[in-house]
C-alpha cells in the first residue's frame, strides 16, 4: 500500500495548511466588498430583463410593510372611534380591512414573483459561470493543472459557481430591506429620533459578534481547502467503479475509511469549537437586543398612557420599531454574510486572473504553420523542469526529427519520453534551449494552430463516458457529425471490430457511469483511442505507449497498420516492445532525461551500446 500512502502524503504536502491563520480584519472584510460591483455586472449581463423585473418587484415589496402598518393603525383608531360612537357605520372598517387584505395578497404575490425570478436568474448565472470556468480552464497551461495551489483555486472557484447564486439573492434582499427600513425610520424619527439610537445600541453588538465568527469560519474553510480535496478524493476512491477492483483485491476499504475518518473528525472538532462559541455569544447578544426593544416598547406604551399618542399610533410605532429591529438585525447579519460571500467571491475572481503562458503573443511575429512540413523538428540543447521541482525531467537534448520520418523513443520508465512528447506538441515550453520547426522557433507559431496539426494518443488516454462515435470524434471534435470520417478512423485503428459488437453501434454509450452504458476491455478502449489519432488527420502523429493493454501480436498489427497509414507523414512512437520499435526509421535512446544515442535498429545494435543492451535483455526474456 506504499503507493497509496505516498499519494495521500503528496496531496497533503502540496500546500501546507495555515493552522494559525488569524481572523480576517474588518478592513479586509470591507475591502472584499469591492468584488460586488463586478459580481452585479455579471448578474445583469446574464439576463438584463430578469434582473430589471427582479429589481422592480423588490422596490414595490419594500414599501408594503410600511403601508400595512399604517393601514393597521387606521383600523385600530377607527375601531376605537366607532366604539365611542353608538350607531356609527361599519363600512369604513370593511374598506380598511379589505385594503389590508389586498395588500397582504399583493405582498404574497410579489414574494413569489421575487422567489421565481431569483431562481431563474440564479440558475442562468450558475450555468453561465460554469461555462465561463470551463472556457478559462481550457485556456490554461498543462503545468498549471499539475500544480496543487492551482487546484486549490480551481476547487474554490468551482464551488462558487453554484453557491454564489445565494449571494445574489442576499445582495438584492439587502437593498430591499434597506429601503423598507428607511420608510419605517421616517415614522420613528418623527415621533422620537432617540429611538433610532436605542435601536442601533441594541443590534450592533450582535452584528459585531456575527462578523467575528463569520471571519473565523471563512478562515477555517479556506485553510482546509487541500484537506477537503483529499476528503473528496477518498470518498470517490472508496466508492467508485474505477477503483473497486483494486480496493477489494488489496483490502483497502479499511485504510481509506480510517484516513477519511481521521481528516473529517479533525475538521469536525475544529468546526465544533467554533460553532459552540458562536452559539454562546449569539445568545448573549440576542438578549441585549431584546432588552433594547422592550425598553423602547415601554417608552411608547408610556406615551400612549399619558395620551400623547393614540392606540393606533402605539400599534404603528411599536410595530415599526419591532420591524425595524428585525430588519436592522437582518441587514447587519446579512451584511456579514455578504461580506463573507464577497471573500469567497474573491476566490472565484482569483481563478480568472490566472493566465496561460503558452499563448500567441504580440511581441513575436506569428508564422503560418507549414503545410506540408518541409524540414522537420530540431531540438537544440533542450531542458525542462517541472514547476516546483529541482530535478531536470529532460536536459541537453539535441536531435532532429525529419519531415516524413518515423522516430521511436526508447528508455526506461521515467526516462523523460512523455515529457519530450509534450514539449514537441508545445504542452510545455522548454526551460532552456529551443525547439525549431522548419528552422523557426516553435514559439513563433500559434499554439492552437500547431496542435491542430499534431495527433497525440498518450498512454493514460481518457476514457470518455460518451457514445462510441463521439469517443472517436474527440480527435477532431468539429467533425463530430462527419459519419464517413468517423467510420474511416475506426477502420484504420481497428476500432470498427469493437464497435460492430456493440448493441447500439456508433451510438452506443460506452463506460458504466451512465444508464445503458457498455464497458470495454483495456485493449478495446485503446483501439477507440487510436481512432482519435487517425480522426485527427494531422501532419505529426504521436503514439505514447497507447497499446500497452494489447498483446504482442495485436500491438504488432496496430503498429504495422500505423506504419502503412502514416506513409509520408512524420510520426513518433513510444513502445517498450523492441519488435515494434524496430519498425521506425530511427530510434532515439534517452536515459534519465538525457540523450544517449540515435540511429536505426541495425546501426544501434552494431554500436553495442545502451540500445543493444536493452534489446538483449528483452530478447532473453523470450528464450
Amino acid at each position: 500500500m506504499s503507493w497509496l500512502s505516498k499519494k495521500f502524503a503528496k496531496i497533503s504536502a502540496k500546500r501546507p495548511r495555515p493552522d494559525g491563520k488569524p481572523a480576517l480584519s474588518v478592513r479586509e472584510r470591507v475591502s472584499a466588498l469591492k468584488n460586488l460591483p463586478e459580481f452585479l455586472r455579471l448578474i445583469w449581463e446574464t439576463s438584463p430583463s430578469l434582473a430589471l423585473a427582479n429589481i422592480g418587484l423588490r422596490l414595490l415589496r419594500a414599501a408594503l410593510p410600511v403601508a400595512m402598518l399604517y393601514v393597521a393603525r387606521l383600523i385600530l383608531d377607527t375601531v376605537i372611534g366607532l366604539a365611542r360612537t353608538p350607531g356609527a357605520s361599519f363600512t369604513p372598517i370593511i374598506g380598511l380591512v379589505g385594503l389590508e387584505f389586498g395588500l397582504a395578497i399583493f405582498s404574497d404575490v410579489l414574494g413569489r414573483g421575487v422567489a421565481l425570478l431569483d431562481s431563474l436568474l440564479g440558475d442562468l448565472f450558475a450555468n453561465r459561470s460554469s461555462v465561463r470556468l470551463m472556457e478559462h480552464a481550457g485556456q490554461l497551461d498543462l503545468d498549471q493543472f499539475e500544480d496543487s495551489v492551482f487546484y486549490d483555486k480551481l476547487e474554490r472557484a468551482r464551488r462558487q459557481t453554484l453557491s454564489r447564486t445565494v449571494l445574489m439573492s442576499q445582495v438584492l434582499s439587502q437593498a430591499q430591506d434597506i429601503i423598507t427600513m428607511l420608510f419605517l425610520a421616517v415614522g420613528l424619527a418623527a415621533f422620537n429620533p432617540w429611538l433610532l439610537l436605542l435601536l442601533l445600541v441594541a443590534v450592533v453588538p450582535a452584528f459585531l459578534g456575527e462578523s467575528h465568527f463569520n471571519e473565523r469560519s471563512y478562515s477555517l474553510v479556506h485553510s482546509w481547502t487541500p484537506e477537503r480535496r483529499e476528503l473528496d478524493y477518498l470518498r470517490q476512491t472508496g466508492a467508485s467503479d474505477e477503483t473497486a477492483k483494486e480496493v477489494k483485491i488489496f483490502g483497502l476499504s479499511g485504510f481509506l475509511i480510517e484516513r477519511f475518518k481521521m481528516l473529517s473528525d479533525e475538521f469536525y472538532q475544529k468546526n465544533k469549537a467554533l460553532v459552540v462559541r458562536r452559539a454562546g455569544w449569539g445568545a448573549l447578544f440576542a438578549a441585549i437586543g431584546a432588552g433594547g426593544y422592550y425598553a423602547a416598547y415601554l417608552y411608547i406604551i408610556a406615551q400612549a398612557i399619558r395620551g400623547h399618542i393614540s392606540i393606533g399610533q402605539l400599534t404603528f410605532l411599536s410595530g415599526s420599531f419591532a420591524r425595524m429591529r428585525t430588519l436592522l438585525e437582518g441587514i447587519l447579519s446579512r451584511f456579514s454574510s455578504v461580506a463573507e460571500g464577497a471573500l469567497y467571491l474573491q476566490d472565484f475572481f482569483d481563478f480568472f486572473h490566472l493566465q496561460p503562458r503558452i499563448v500567441r503573443t504580440d511581441d513575436r511575429p506569428v508564422r503560418p504553420f507549414p503545410r506540408p512540413i518541409q524540414q522537420g523538428f530540431v531540438f537544440e540543447n533542450v531542458g525542462f523542469q517541472y514547476r516546483g521541482s529541482s530535478k531536470w525531467a529532460v536536459r541537453n537534448l539535441s536531435f532532429t526529427l525529419r519531415a516524413g520520418e518515423k522516430l521511436a523513443l526508447v528508455g526506461e520508465n521515467g526516462a523523460g519520453k512523455t515529457t519530450l512528447v509534450k514539449l514537441l506538441s508545445r504542452l510545455y515550453d522548454p526551460s532552456e534551449g529551443r525547439i525549431l520547426l522548419d528552422g523557426h522557433d516553435l514559439r513563433d507559431y500559434d499554439p492552437a494552430e500547431l496542435r491542430q496539426e499534431i495527433g497525440v494518443i498518450f498512454q493514460d488516454f481518457v476514457r470518455f463516458q460518451l457514445s462510441a462515435g463521439q469517443n472517436l470524434a474527440v480527435g477532431r471534435i468539429e467533425e463530430k457529425e462527419n459519419t464517413d470520417r468517423i467510420q474511416s478512423a475506426a477502420a484504420q485503428s481497428l476500432a470498427d471490430t469493437v464497435i460492430r459488437k456493440l448493441p447500439g453501434g456508433y451510438e452506443q454509450m460506452i463506460g458504466r457511469r451512465f444508464a445503458g452504458g457498455v464497458d470495454l476491455s483495456g485493449g478495446e478502449w485503446q483501439k477507440i483511442a487510436l481512432g482519435r489519432a487517425y480522426m485527427r488527420e494531422a501532419q505529426l502523429l504521436i503514439l505514447d505507449e497507447p497499446t500497452a493493454a494489447l498483446d504482442a501480436r495485436a500491438e504488432h498489427e496496430v503498429f504495422q497498420r500505423f506504419a502503412d497509414l502514416t506513409q509520408g507523414k512524420t510520426a513518433v512512437l513510444i513502445s517498450h516492445r523492441f519488435s515494434t520499435v524496430r519498425m521506425a526509421d530511427r530510434i532515439l535512446v534517452i536515459e534519465n532525461g538525457q540523450f544517449v544515442e540515435i540511429g536505426s535498429h541495425e546501426e544501434l545494435l552494431a554500436r553495442n551500446g545502451r540500445y543493444s543492451e536493452l534489446f538483449a535483455l528483452q530478447a532473453a526474456g523470450y528464450r
